[in-house]
């Protein structure tokens, strides 16, 4: 099978269902961008720190790749059954935020990304978390979205933030106070 069809070489592609759309329609810009998350995700998942995280973060992607599908459908005219997210899933990542704030120091400034490369891939990651939601969230003002997809990109870029929390307390690396000027 050829990786290349040509098809889309005069700027459209097609849905799931069938309907051919210009590869700039905010459906395509949607659920591009959760690819986009998924690979930076990815990145985070390979880092030693994560070694214990792997098998998580790799469930994570599994589910942003069942957003994707999700966003890549034609909510009007596909008949294809695709994997959808349930309630549980959410629920877990709440879980092991709740797990990993419990040993984290309670957080009273705002910190800035990086204090080590590892940590500041979490947080390109939950940046770009940040943008699909917001995206996602425009395509639902005309277009069908289960509501598990946007709470799951919220709650996901939360877990994110935490995740780079721990990522920094495991590493001894320093936390960056933001210290704004007055």
């Amino acid at each position: 099978m050829k990786i290349y069809t040509k098809t889309g070489d005069q700027g459209l592609t097609s849905l799931i269902g069938g309907t051919r759309v210009p590869k700039s329609s905010l459906r395509i810009e949607c659920y591009g961008t959760v690819d986009e998350l998924n690979s930076y995700l990815g990145l985070v998942r390979d880092q030693e720190v994560n070694v214990s995280r792997r098998g998580l973060l790799k469930e994570i992607q599994d589910r942003l790749f069942t957003i994707g599908a999700s966003l890549a459908s034609d909510p009007e005219k596909s008949k294809m059954k695709i994997p959808d997210l349930h309630a549980e899933d959410i629920t877990l990542l709440e879980q092991e935020m709740d797990r990993m704030n419990e040993g984290l120091p309670e957080l009273r400034v705002f910190i800035l990304p990086g204090g080590h490369q590892s940590v500041s891939f979490a947080h390109v990651a939950r940046c770009v978390c940040r943008r699909a939601e917001r995206l996602v969230i425009q395509l639902r003002e005309d277009s069908f979205v289960a509501d598990l997809v946007v709470m799951y990109l919220n709650r996901l870029s939360d877990f994110l933030f935490v995740l780079s929390r721990q990522m920094a307390h495991e590493l001894q690396a320093e936390e960056v106070k933001w210290e704004p000027r007055m």
